[in-house]
């Protein structure tokens, strides 16, 4: 089972939530929001770490195991996540992550989940006003949205809580 570390918030009843996945082979972010009285609030973010290592296999595994017990434990109703982007100087790059993000729909559809897929310039300009924002400013902005006292870590997890609210905001 993938070790999930987590940042809790009570959750007081559930209504139009929403999962924001940052894929990876490694660590995969995750985070819940829902809205409650026309605001979203954060009900859980953490992250998937796989223990295996080198074995595309097991990792991806891993992945499906974690994101099923998420989803299975905090009952969300969408999933939100970025479209797949390739830089031409890392194929390899992308096609690994096109494996997380295969298994990772396949999760969503296999709960019954919709499904949101957003550019990953159009989370980062909801969020900071800027598409090329760096991992340091998402945190920052992230820190300052849902009042946290430190930065989300990994950056993973500071991913995930922007694609969520980025999908929040524009289901409106």
């Amino acid at each position: 089972m993938a070790d999930r570390g987590l940042i809790v918030m009570a959750a007081i009843e559930t209504a139009n939530r929403i999962l924001g996945v940052d894929p990876g082979l490694n660590i995969t972010g995750y985070a819940v929001v829902e809205r409650r009285l026309g605001r979203l609030a954060l009900v859980e973010a953490g992250m998937i770490r796989g223990r295996s290592r080198g074995d595309l296999a097991a990792r991806l595994h891993e992945i499906h195991e974690g994101l099923a017990d998420v989803i299975a434990t905090l009952k969300p109703d969408v999933l939100s996540l970025e479209e797949l982007y390739s830089h031409y100087e890392r194929p390899r790059t992308a096609i690994l992550m096109g494996h997380a993000r295969g298994v990772i729909l396949l999760v969503a559809q296999r709960h019954g989940l919709a499904i949101h897929e957003f550019a990953a310039n159009r989370v980062k300009q909801s969020l900071t006003g800027h598409g090329h924002a760096g991992k340091a400013q998402m945190q920052r902005a992230i820190m300052a949205v849902w009042n946290l006292a430190e930065p989300p870590e990994p950056p993973d997890v500071a991913d995930a809580l922007a694609i969520a609210l980025c999908c929040g905001r524009s289901l409106g």
